[in-house]
């Protein structure tokens, strides 16, 4: 049995004096009134012979923007401290550099263990939005640090569902991405209280297919545990008696569709092997409310013809790169950094979904005379000023001038 987590020295440091000066400062990095103005007259706008159309629902959502203000509001009133933040505050690196610029101290991922070990408790560690697993909130309150914890309510709600599939001993089938933050987060959690819980991580429907002929057939338990190596699943995992009784959670940054045939598919076999009975089967919907509106505002957007779509935020953010999945089915998609990546009309950088890397493509359509429409929208991550600038790259390269982009906003800048 696991020894309790000791409690960490938390902090409050949303005092109105200082959400104040923070929401000041963080209007300043990241707001849009360009973006607003266009939002406010339907997010479709035309000039010349070049359109730009805005999904409903894009950028930062809620939980976003409490984390980006609980680390400002640390930065603020720890000033003469060394402040230190797990890994990135959310996936999206101007956000990230901002923190940097202004003193905040990354402790990269691969590192943590060794940093934290050094740390005192004169330092401030700031937890991401994604959370962060059990072990390390558990180093850190042995080093005596404060905390500034900026963790999601979206995912504590996850977190609260597999420590119940945990107690009532049923393991967790989590559908995400087994090395990323949120999943090792949510990972350690389906341990439950007592670290007794098991957990098996899956993120493409291959998996779950395997997973559920193993439910019905059984099989190879050495070639189960070979096909989710380690960090996907929890330790002594046995398939022969941990997929008894299951329940199923996510990141909560997954593809909304897919998670539910995850469900339902895992139901299914359960009932094939039960006769009928899902007495041993259960699932919540977790997805977050935010990627969900993001994901359905794109698939009313993709409603209407397009010729381009350009998908703005970080390469590592999953909520991102879902959207550019979602695009790429029904038309050229651009999954790109920021403005920087649309070099010319005959080039544009961007991520390669299927290969992983950055790479430089070719748009006949945006580089052409005729008429254009662009789509762009973003994950929650990415912040306005980063639409403005891709908006503005846009008509630039297009040939419009600026002066008449600002007319069409309709607002004095």
């Amino acid at each position: 049995m696991s020894a309790p987590v000791p409690s960490a020295r938390r902090v409050n440091v949303r005092t109105p004096e200082v959400m104040e000066r923070v929401q000041a400062q963080v209007e300043q990095h990241y707001r849009s009134s360009l973006v607003e103005s266009f939002r406010s007259r339907g997010g479709t706008f035309t000039v010349g012979n070049t359109t730009i159309r805005l999904a409903k629902d894009f950028g930062f959502c809620y939980g976003v923007e409490r984390a980006i203000d609980l680390a400002y509001a640390a930065r603020k009133v720890f000033a003469d401290r060394q402040v230190f933040l797990l890994g990135e505050i959310i996936h999206n690196p101007e956000v990230n550099r901002q923190l940097t610029e202004m003193g905040v101290v990354s402790i990269p991922v691969e590192k943590h263990e060794e940093e934290i070990a050094k740390l005192t408790p004169e330092d401030v560690v700031i937890v991401p939005a994604f959370g962060a697993e059990t072990r390390l909130m558990k180093l850190i309150s042995e080093r005596g640090c404060m905390v500034v914890d900026t963790t999601c309510g979206d995912v504590m709600s996850v977190w609260k569902r597999v420590r119940g599939y945990a107690k009532q001993g049923f393991t967790s089938i989590i559908h995400g991405k087994a090395a990323h933050e949120e999943t090792r987060a949510t990972s350690s959690r389906a341990m439950g209280d007592d670290g007794l819980g098991n957990y098996l991580v899956v993120l493409t429907l291959k998996d779950v297919d395997y997973v559920c002929d193993y439910i019905r057939n059984g099989g190879d338990k050495a070639e189960f545990l070979t096909r989710f190596p380690e960090g996907s699943h929890s330790d002594g995992f046995d398939p022969d008696l941990h997929l008894k009784r299951v329940g199923v959670a996510n990141q909560t940054t997954m593809l909304k569709s897919e998670t539910e045939e995850i469900q339902r598919r895992v139901q299914k076999a359960i009932e094939d092997r039960d006769g009928g009975s899902a007495a041993h089967f259960q699932v919540f919907d977790t997805i977050c409310g935010a990627t969900q509106e993001r994901q359905d505002a794109l698939f009313g957007m993709l409603e209407n013809p397009m010729d381009v779509l350009l998908v703005v935020g970080g390469y590592n953010s999953s909520n991102t790169t879902h959207l550019v999945e979602i695009g790429e089915q029904k038309l050229p998609t651009f999954f790109i950094q920021n403005a920087s990546c649309l070099t010319s009309l005959e080039q544009i950088i961007h991520f390669d979904l299927h290969s992983k890397v950055e790479t430089q493509s070719y748009s006949t359509k945006l580089a052409g005379d005729g008429p254009v429409v662009v789509g762009i929208t973003a994950g929650a991550s990415c912040p306005n000023n980063l639409i403005e600038d891709t908006i503005r790259r846009v008509f630039a390269l297009r040939g419009v001038p600026e002066a008449e982009v600002l007319a069409a906003a309709g607002a004095d800048f």
